[in-house]
């Protein structure tokens, strides 16, 4: 069971990330390149998003380099956050839940899974970077 519950993990984080990336695929970065000018960072972090978007999540459905694919989405999802939500992280909506919840649930579940690994059921036998 606990095999499961890491393949269902892994494929709702990656599941529901990878369409944000396709998004951006099909309609350009531009809006990326604007938050992180505004923000004060540098634009060719843009194509980032590429990366942790679409390639970590599809490695990661795989069960491939999971617990890199965990920290690249993280990683994204924290810039993100930091460029398009910075003055919201301590805000909370009329219904009483943070203005970056989903935000957080997408840092902390990919998180989670770097921590947790991939399972046993995933592409091949690969160990590397942590063993499980």
């Amino acid at each position: 069971m606990e095999n499961l519950g890491k393949l269902l993990l892994r494929v709702s984080v990656a599941g529901l990330m990878l369409p944000h990336g396709i998004h951006k695929l099909m309609n350009g970065i531009g809006g990326v390149k604007y938050l992180l000018g505004q923000a004060g960072m540098p634009q060719f972090l843009s194509y980032g998003v590429y990366i942790g978007e679409i390639v970590a999540p599809i490695l990661m459905i795989l069960g491939l380099y999971t617990r890199v694919s965990g920290l690249l989405i993280s990683f994204t999802i924290l810039v993100a956050t930091a460029a398009a939500h910075a003055h919201e992280i301590f805000k909370f909506t009329e219904y009483g839940g943070l203005v970056i919840e989903l935000n957080a649930l997408y840092i902390f579940a990919a998180l989670a899974v770097a921590l947790i690994g991939p399972g046993k059921f995933r592409l091949g036998n690969q160990r590397g970077f942590w063993k499980e």
